[in-house]
């Protein structure tokens, strides 16, 4: 299967029009066992409640009904089991689709044949869930435009329920643009179409791809190549005077602006657009904000202490100065995003402070190792110091929990610290250091 996706992907580089006829059969058997060994373990499962281990016991004669079900046009997705995950500071809830571990497999192979297509078609300024692309090298092209390009105006666009209204008639549209067979184009669709179990009931799914499953962000990157990135590149920019910039990261993005008035007119502009295709704007959430060298005068002028701030990728973006005094763009972890971690915390070590105390400290080791490699970038280790010290005050509250009489004084908890320490934040990424892969951009 590799050596055939590398021709496709030859072939998709060099006639960007060219239309594919024939993909179906590249999810054979071996192609198939491997997306199955490559699927991660201990992963929630479907309303059957399969494994990958249990799956796997019989791998052979499973991939063989599987592929002939495929051949014989017969197979069908089983509706993706329905789960709710807290929302970061909020009382609602995201609803993610499980699906079960042999359509897991499906998408897994149908996975590899989109993205070896359309990683050819997709612009630069789309990031999320793409090889060689991180949310690191996001913010990397974000501060680029910001600080050395002429930027003033910066629009923070929130998507209202984007892979919940994924309109499944345009979706199938922007596929047959690069594919037309139709076998392959059949499973996607019934894999839209497959519906969901909540409480035993089963609901038809019209809209939407749904979160949680192998395909989606590939989908949700399709759909916003055409709806969102085109657009902007091919009609927004070229109709602005001034510079203009996006950055996107699946359905998260900013766009950045010289003028104010291309940032209204693209503001008015993308509620028709986004209409069109069945999406909206969450009204709230979205702003037009100076943001730039000129933003603290403005600020200033307008009798506002500092200048306004937004969010993108768990980081609160602000302007500041370099010991120099010149212009710079800083960033610190999100608040919204250090109470949500905060609370999760509190909760695990409130369930479980009466585990064994290796396996606590382990837990803890980790997700800040976890933490750390995402949120210790250029700028932000004194809000990373200040989570991890939070972090021990929690230690020392719930741990003195243990019993009803108090485990530790301060002075213990330190001691304690010192035989199970906790890892210390460094500077991980440096926001000025642009990789080889994204650094033509500029």
């Amino acid at each position: 299967m590799e050596t055939k996706l590398l021709r496709i992907a030859e072939l998709a580089k060099s006639n960007p029009k060219m239309k594919f006829t024939s993909l179906a059969h590249l999810l054979s058997k071996q192609a198939l066992a491997q997306c199955h060994h490559e699927l991660p373990n201990g992963k929630a499962t479907g309303i059957n409640g399969t494994t990958k281990e249990k799956y796997g016991e019989d791998l052979e004669i499973n991939i063989e009904d599987l592929v002939s079900r495929l051949k014989s046009k017969s197979y069908r997705p089983v509706p993706v089991r329905r789960m709710y995950i807290p929302k970061a500071n909020s009382s609602k809830k995201r609803p993610l689709g499980i699906p079960e571990h042999e359509d897991k497999i499906v998408q897994k192979g149908i996975t590899k044949v989109l993205n070896t297509i359309y990683e050819n078609d997709f612009l630069d300024c789309s990031f999320g869930f793409r090889p060689n692309r991180n949310c690191h090298d996001a913010l990397k092209i974000l501060n680029f435009y910001i600080e050395k390009r002429s930027v003033n105006y910066v629009v923070d666009v929130d998507i209202k329920g984007f892979f919940d209204n994924v309109d499944h008639k345009w979706m199938m549209e922007f596929l047959k643009l690069r594919i037309t067979d139709p076998n392959l184009l059949r499973i996607i669709g019934r894999f839209l179409k497959g519906g969901y179990l909540e409480e035993g009931k089963k609901y038809i799914t019209n809209n939407g791809t749904p979160q949680g499953g192998v395909i989606s962000p590939i989908l949700a990157n399709i759909y916003l190549h055409y709806v969102l990135d085109l657009w902007f590149d091919k009609r927004v920019r070229k109709q602005c005077k001034g510079q203009a910039y996006i950055v996107r990261y699946a359905d998260d993005f900013v766009c950045c602006f010289q003028y104010k008035s291309e940032a209204q007119e693209f503001f008015q502009s993308l509620k028709c657009r986004l209409k069109k295709f069945n999406l909206e704007i969450a009204e709230d959430k979205t702003k037009i904000i100076p943001f730039g060298r000129f933003a603290e005068k403005d600020a200033e002028q307008k009798g506002n202490s500092k200048p306004a701030t937004f969010d993108f990728l768990g980081f609160t973006h602000y302007c500041s100065k370099s010991k120099l005094g010149k212009f710079r763009v800083k960033r610190k972890s999100s608040r919204k995003k250090i109470q949500a971690k905060l609370k999760e915390s509190k909760e695990w070590l409130k369930k479980n402070r009466d585990k064994d105390i290796h396996k606590i400290m382990d837990r803890f080791r980790r997700s800040l190792i976890g933490y750390y490699n995402y949120y210790c970038i250029t700028d932000n280790l004194p809000s990373v110091s200040k989570f991890q010290l939070r972090i021990v005050n929690l230690l020392f509250k719930w741990l003195n929990r243990r019993s009803q009489r108090k485990s530790f004084t301060w002075d213990k908890f330190n001691l304690f610290l010192n035989k199970y320490p906790l890892p210390s934040p460094r500077i991980k990424v440096n926001i000025y250091e642009l990789r080889k892969e994204i650094s033509y951009i500029m």
